[in-house]
């Protein structure tokens, strides 16, 4: 009933209650307990009873056009905390760790009228760009169930893909949006620090050290994210560095956008240091010669940013952030943690002011060169992966095209240069290689330039209308 519909016509129909809350909630639960044990993409989730209660009590209020999500249901990554159901990171002694009170962004959801119906699948303590844990298990790839969803955020990119979820949020680092989105043939959405702001009450800052993680959110279209953006965007006084947009994403994307007043600058393989699977760089560069007959203008460019300036800076900034986060958590015992979350917390515990001071220095020289860039190009383009969907049963790659890898998540290194320097991101579809795998390429604007990059977003999906390619699901 609601498969070929957008998510803004399927609020349209229920806020002139031409559907009920109770049938869309219903839609969503039957497809759920026909997928999602394939998938295991949701895996937390409130009694029906209690979901199909809230809709029926939705639909006998009077308040559904106030309320932007009308009542919608949405599960939240299993990083973000849901009042009464445990936040377990995906790590076996935090099964039974139940939230006292919810994150900001559950908050803002539930406020805009959405019905939280549980949570999606995350790599266990949200490190690794596979989503895998041993409390849930690995998530399935929509598109071929033996692959990796990739993550962190998989579980969420999955169940968008599959249509278990109407958009999800879910949290970037090291691409744990953007790979998934990249996995799953939709779009995955890292902001601006601060446009989706988070709880930071009780957090211990330490001076200058920058954020390198922020809420994202993924969904079929631009047109569905901007729906759920605005209604989780926008200053709070939890969070020091959040702030606010002059104007909606709803808004902003009524505006005509042409691709002729635009210039981007294709990074490729950032000079040869970042190594990539047959097929990606040339995936990605027939969808910019397709665009460049829609008269965007791309230029090609031997970047001036030193790949392992990036490299050392965020290995270094990322090992000391997980470190103390890891600290936070008070696990008890280090050695039960992954291989890859006890690689970050031993390089982390190792990390001196000097390292932190050198790594702020290397930050600093890549701004300055990414700055000269935006001068004269609106976006800068890289791939959204490294490796296609992989064995969903590994951990992690260890070599690409028969080159070893040095660490865990050297075949994520494409996505560090968004998140060290707080450029915004979107990964947007590029098609599927021979096997029929999805693959994706990362768009790249100038720090608060997101109203601009979900623009630039909608009109290629306008171009190529990726989200009417859809998986063949399996039972």
């Amino acid at each position: 009933m609601f498969e070929d519909k957008s998510i803004s016509k399927i609020i349209s129909l229920i806020q002139s209650k031409e559907v009920s809350v109770k049938e869309v909630v219903e839609y969503y639960l039957k497809r759920i307990k026909k997928y999602n044990s394939t998938l295991n993409a949701i895996v937390l989730q409130e009694d029906e009873r209690k979901i199909l209660d809230e809709a029926n009590s939705i639909d006998k209020k009077d308040q559904i056009k106030e309320k932007p999500l009308a009542g919608l249901p949405m599960a939240c990554k299993d990083l973000f905390d849901i009042e009464g159901l445990p936040s377990t990171y995906g790590y076996p002694d935090f099964k039974n760790n139940i939230a006292k009170k919810n994150s900001l962004i559950v908050d803002r959801l539930k406020k805009n009228g959405a019905i939280i119906i549980g949570k999606t699948n995350t790599a266990e303590l949200g490190v690794g760009g596979h989503t895998t844990n041993r409390l849930f298990g690995p998530t399935s790839n929509a598109y071929n169930i033996f692959k990796s969803a990739a993550g962190s955020s998989g579980g969420a990119g999955s169940a968008v893909a599959s249509g278990l979820l109407p958009f999800a949020d879910g949290t970037d680092m090291m691409g744990s949006c953007r790979a998934p989105a990249a996995y799953a043939n939709i779009y995955g959405f890292r902001p601006t620090t601060g446009l989706i702001p988070t709880d930071r009450s009780s957090e211990n800052r330490v001076d200058n050290f920058p954020i390198l993680t922020s809420p994202g959110c993924f969904a079929k279209t631009p047109e569905d994210m901007s729906i759920l953006l605005d209604c989780v965007v926008g200053a709070d006084p939890l969070d020091p560095f959040s702030i606010s947009l002059n104007t909606s994403f709803k808004e902003h994307l009524k505006n005509k956008f042409e691709f002729s007043n635009i210039k981007v600058c294709w990074l490729s393989d950032l000079n040869g240091a970042y190594n990539f699977d047959n097929g990606i760089i040339e995936m990605c560069e027939d969808k910019l010669k397709d665009l460049n007959n829609h008269k965007l203008e791309i230029e090609p460019l031997k970047s001036k940013i030193n790949s392992n300036d990036l490299w050392e800076s965020w290995t270094t900034l990322r090992a000391k952030s997980i470190f103390e986060d890891t600290i936070s958590m008070k696990i008890d015992d280090i050695n039960k943690m992954t291989s890859q979350a006890i690689w970050e917390y031993n390089k982390g515990k190792n990390v001196k002011k000097e390292d932190i001071d050198k790594a702020l220095k290397q930050k600093l020289d890549c701004v300055k060169k990414i700055d000269e860039m935006f001068n004269k190009y609106d976006f800068l383009i890289l791939p959204s992966a490294q490796v296609f969907p992989f064995d969903k049963n590994l951990q992690y790659p260890d070599q690409i095209n028969g080159k070893q890898l040095d660490t865990y998540h050297r075949w994520i290194e494409v996505f560090i240069m968004s998140s060290l320097l707080d450029l915004p991101t979107i990964t947007v579809p590029v098609g599927f290689n021979n096997e029929g795998l999805p693959m994706g390429m990362q768009i790249i604007a100038k720090k608060s330039d997101d109203l601009k990059l979900l623009s630039f977003a909608k009109s290629y999906e306008e171009c190529f209308n990726f989200s009417k390619i859809k998986p063949k699901l399996s039972i």
